[in-house]
């Protein structure tokens, strides 16, 4: 009986080994090795994006005794849905979208120290939400004028760097201030294929960010991925993310979490109130047993005929 039982056990822990072989292989294929050298800076256009996107990663950068760190472009100030559905009004109201940033703001820091990252390795930048195309693009030098907060110039103390004007010289050199502290061997940024304007914009400066100062390694994820992707919505635990129909050209690789970390990103998802009051099905949706990036940041070339 001990004997069958022995043979039992050794069964089922080939089958486990198999598992982790492939889960690592997995891994693998999507990021570069992880360990204690590993210096990680998520980029993250709004807050809630770093949790969506790379709460696994972050997770699993900090139990291999690496460091993580989060730099958010803007404080979410921009958001519509908010000012109708959370505000009840029709119209947006300054004073209450740069409200609603000091609050997203606080939820950041509180999903991020749910992840283990600690306070001196959150950056919050300021810069305008819905403006940050513009700020790659027209107002490069010339100051753009938030319409949701009315702001010219990051208007939160607790900001980086406050009072910085909004043109995209400015978010540049703050950028990559940012990248000269932290020092990253590996940044996730966002697709240049989401369909969100920010996203776009805030991989295009990673992508020069990152070539300009020669970090090793960048890697891409997207949020808004094609029409109802993710799907299906809402919480699905122990279900693998499907690839979005805009990054299917990018050949997505999945990094595959264990069950603590997808807890551990449910947890800091629930720090995110004010989104969670609006789309909940949709930001659940990204609690995964995996997630996806590409180390391509545009479709490749066509060969020539």
């Amino acid at each position: 009986m001990s004997s069958r039982l022995g043979r039992l056990a050794l069964f089922v822990a080939a089958l486990l080994s198999g598992a982790s072989a492939r889960a690592a292989a997995a891994d693998e294929a999507a990021l570069p090795p992880i360990d204690a050298a590993t210096s990680l800076l998520v980029v993250a256009p709004h807050p809630d994006d770093e949790t969506l996107c790379c709460a696994g990663v972050i997770q699993r950068v900090l139990r291999a005794g690496g460091h993580a760190s989060i730099v958010w472009l803007t404080s979410g100030d921009g958001s519509r849905l908010s000012s109708l559905f959370v505000e009840k009004e029709l119209f947006v109201h300054a004073p209450k979208m740069r409200a609603l940033g000091e609050q997203r703001m606080g939820e950041a820091r509180a999903a991020a120290a749910a992840l283990g990252v600690p306070a001196e390795a959150q950056y919050f930048l300021g810069y305008p939400d819905h403006g940050l195309e513009a700020l790659l693009g027209a107002h490069r030098a010339r100051p753009y004028t938030s319409t949701f907060t009315a702001a010219a110039a990051v208007p939160y103390a607790q900001a980086v760097f406050p009072g910085h004007p909004y043109t995209g010289e400015s978010l540049e050199r703050d950028f990559a201030t940012v990248i000269a502290g932290v020092r990253p061997t590996l940044i996730l940024a966002p697709s240049l294929l989401d369909q969100h304007p920010d996203h776009r914009a805030a991989g295009r400066l990673a992508n020069a960010a990152a070539h300009a100062t020669a970090v090793p390694e960048l890697r891409y994820w997207i949020v808004h991925g094609g029409p109802a992707w993710p799907r299906p919505r809402g919480l699905l635990p122990g279900v693998p993310e499907t690839p979005a129909p805009l990054a299917a050209a990018l050949a997505p690789r999945p990094f595959v979490l264990a069950p603590q970390e997808e807890d551990g990103k449910l947890t800091a998802l629930r720090a995110y109130h004010s989104q969670l009051r609006t789309t909940a099905p949709f930001l659940l949706a990204f609690v995964r047993t995996s997630e996806l990036f590409s180390a391509l940041a545009a479709p490749p070339a066509a060969p020539s005929p």
